[in-house]
């Protein structure tokens, strides 16, 4: 039986300090920022993917009618803020995306391709791909699917809670899969090794994802924006030495809620007071890095 590639010999340890400049980001800006908008399905056959009400007694019960409820108000509600306030600002977005969004919700990924969002593969549906039977098979019809939506492959992908197994990176590539964000180990972009040819994995944070802020750690909601901007401010002076780049992910039944979007459009309008910042998707990000790295003919 062939030996598992663990996910740290893909890349060896690096220090940041010894590593050679970036290239500069276009336009000669010193900081990217990558927002990601995050759209699932969850089957009402299966246990949530989340719960905002906990198990009566701790039994989790089918169907999960509350919890599922909560997830369908961001499809119907929460996702047109979303909407509204990046064609405002003139931002086009990465969406994370399940394929099956494109049947359940088709109104809502047409929207989505219709003002130019990156599609980023985020599995067929919303469970971990530890509990896929044919992991290989469910990341094709996922990428199949949404290249004959968007009429292009997508380029990059998230893995659904980020779950990855030790064979994910290998039917990734073979998949078409140029970059990816379940690394959650850098400031900058890396190169990871795959049998299949490597990918690129761009700066993705869960810290400043709304799921394990605002659901897991039950912040206040405006606690969220003030993380956000500490984490930018501290990137920005360092930006002065080395590009960087910040990504925030949000979900529409989360950050979409009345008693939050107002901390997600404060953060852009602060962040605008800044001189340098580009904003830029994730396919945008990869062909800079792209570009100087020569990872991908």
């Amino acid at each position: 039986m062939t030996e598992p590639t663990l996910p740290g010999s893909r890349n060896p340890y690096s220090a940041i300090v010894d590593r050679a400049p970036l290239p500069p980001l276009p336009g000669g800006a010193r900081m990217a920022f990558w927002s990601i908008v995050n759209l699932e399905v969850w089957d009402i056959s299966r246990p949530m993917a989340r719960q905002v009400i906990p198990a009566p007694t701790g039994q989790v019960l089918l169907p999960d009618v509350p919890n599922w409820s909560w997830h369908e108000y961001g499809m119907r509600v929460g996702v047109w803020r979303f909407f509204k306030l990046y064609e405002r600002l003139g931002i086009r977005p990465t969406l994370s995306i399940n394929a099956r969004v494109c049947d359940d919700y088709e109104r809502v990924a047409a929207h989505a391709r219709d003002l130019g969002w990156e599609p980023m593969g985020h599995a067929w549906e919303q469970m971990p791909i530890h509990k896929v039977d044919d992991q290989r098979g469910m990341i094709f019809r996922s990428m199949d699917r949404l290249e004959s939506f968007w009429g292009k492959r997508p380029i990059g992908w998230l893995g659904p809670g980020l779950t990855q197994t030790y064979d994910t990176p290998e039917n990734l590539a073979e998949a078409g899969v140029k970059y990816i964000g379940d690394f959650v180990y850098d400031d900058d972009p890396t190169v990871i090794t795959t049998a299949q040819g490597p990918l690129v994995t761009l700066p993705y944070t869960v810290e400043l994802n709304d799921i394990p802020m605002m659901i897991v750690q039950h912040h206040e909601s405006a606690y969220w924006k003030t993380r956000v901007m500490d984490q930018f401010k501290r990137l920005y002076e360092e930006s002065a030495e080395r590009p960087k780049i910040i990504s925030i992910a949000i979900h529409p039944y989360i950050s979409g809620q009345p008693h939050r979007i107002r901390y997600l459009e404060e953060i852009y309008a602060e962040v605008a007071e800044y001189a340098g910042v580009v904003h830029m998707n994730g396919a945008e990000l990869y062909d800079w890095y792209n570009a100087a790295a020569k990872v991908h003919p």
